[in-house]
């Protein structure tokens, strides 16, 4: 029971990022009902690949991470495109953390009056986050527990403040045509699914305890979003929001309007808590994650190599946080490409081929059969091709 809480907990602490803050903004020109279908039908395509992750790592079994799962089912060619995408990702995300949370670090030091540099707040930020992922994920996931009962107060508290400014009519209006805009983010939301080979092995590869962490959790995020979505579109107009979405810093100035709003010095606070904590749970979540991929891709068990795995997980996104800003920033502009792929349409297609085709399969199978795992693979193909015209637009 304590594994499907902490599992549970890492799970949601690794989709609620601080870009949740964000979110009614991106999707306030579709509309309250509108997003909120986007939102659930994002949640289902998602969900389902990590299922379809779970149930490919559970065949294989221990010390199998991503690109064994790809190399195994798919060839070559399907470790090759994992490799790509997962260190795309994962690396532009680590990168990202790093940057907010030397953010969370230098404030820190100006309420204490000290002045640091960037660069030594980013290596504290990684130098202590980074030892608790050093200790493994048994230490992950009791740190984790503590960030996620202050993030979730936090959220909650926020929620409470802004319910009494809710007008229900501003919920009703918005314009479905704006659906297509938001995919990207929206997809990007429920992107925990690259940490479900850590699980599993956490949970010592207990099939019905890693489908109900990825169910409760998934469902517990779909939640957040949704109350999240509606507090904040039917308290600021969707004009107002839609300018916010323009801004640079879309969070501040989010925690602004609600702040003016509600006459609440609470908000701001609360909201800068909340963001604050999304830093350090991601961070964790993803890192652990990477760690992981790395140590199955390269071959190397953790014991007796953890120097040179660590190493590899966290100093380039953390060169690149310093030295390449920019990188790491065009590559999240993709993100929603990297995601589709490997958290969507890589997992249906290994569980297609090593179902259907390799004969893999043994013990859990994710519910559906054969029109399941089709409709996710052409559903993540569609998506796919809308995001890349959206892209190359």
């Amino acid at each position: 029971m304590s594994k499907l809480i902490g599992s549970t907990l890492l799970i949601i602490g690794t989709a609620i990022g601080g870009g949740m803050l964000a979110l009614p903004s991106v999707t306030a020109n579709s509309g309250f009902w509108s997003s909120s279908l986007l939102l659930v039908f994002a949640w289902c395509v998602m969900t389902i690949g990590a299922l379809l992750i779970a149930e490919v790592n559970l065949w294989l079994h221990q010390d199998n991470n991503i690109i064994s799962m790809a190399k195994q089912t798919l060839g070559k060619s399907g470790a090759i495109v994992a490799w790509i995408c997962y260190l795309a990702l994962l690396y532009a995300l680590v990168a990202a953390y790093i940057s907010g949370g030397s953010g969370v670090v230098q404030s820190l030091f100006i309420s204490a009056k000290v002045s640091m540099p960037h660069w030594i707040n980013s290596l504290i930020f990684t130098a202590i986050l980074g030892a608790i992922v050093w200790h493994g994920i048994r230490s992950v996931d009791h740190v984790n527990r503590v960030l996620m009962t202050i993030k979730l107060l936090a959220l909650a508290l926020l929620i409470l403040l802004i319910i009494p400014h809710v007008k229900t009519h501003a919920l009703t209006v918005g314009n479905t045509h704006h659906l297509l805009g938001a995919i990207t983010v929206v997809i990007t939301s429920f992107g925990f699914a690259s940490n479900v080979p850590t699980l599993c092995a956490y949970v010592n590869y207990d099939a019905k305890m890693i489908r109900r962490a990825i169910i409760i959790g998934s469902v517990i995020t779909l939640s957040c979003y949704l109350i999240w979505d509606a507090v904040v579109q039917g308290s600021i107009s969707g004009h107002w929001l839609s300018k916010i979405a323009q801004d640079s810093n879309t969070t501040a100035e989010l925690t602004q309007a609600l702040s003016q709003i509600s006459h609440s010095g609470t908000i701001s606070f609360s909201a800068h808590l909340f963001a604050s904590i999304c830093m350090l749970t991601s961070f964790l979540g993803v890192s652990i994650g990477l760690s992981d991929f790395l140590s199955d891709g390269l071959k190397l068990k953790k014991q007796g190599n953890k120097l040179l795995i660590y190493g590899v997980t966290f100093l380039p996104p953390l060169a690149i946080a310093l030295f390449y800003p920019q990188a790491f920033i065009a590559a999240l502009s993709y993100a929603g490409i990297f995601c589709l792929i490997l958290l969507a349409l890589l997992p249906s297609l290994m569980a297609w081929y090593g179902r259907y085709h390799k004969k893999l399969a043994k013990g859990y199978q994710v519910f559906g059969g054969k029109m399941l795992v089709m409709a996710e693979m052409i559903i993540a193909s569609v998506l796919l091709i809308i995001v890349i015209i959206q892209k190359i637009h």
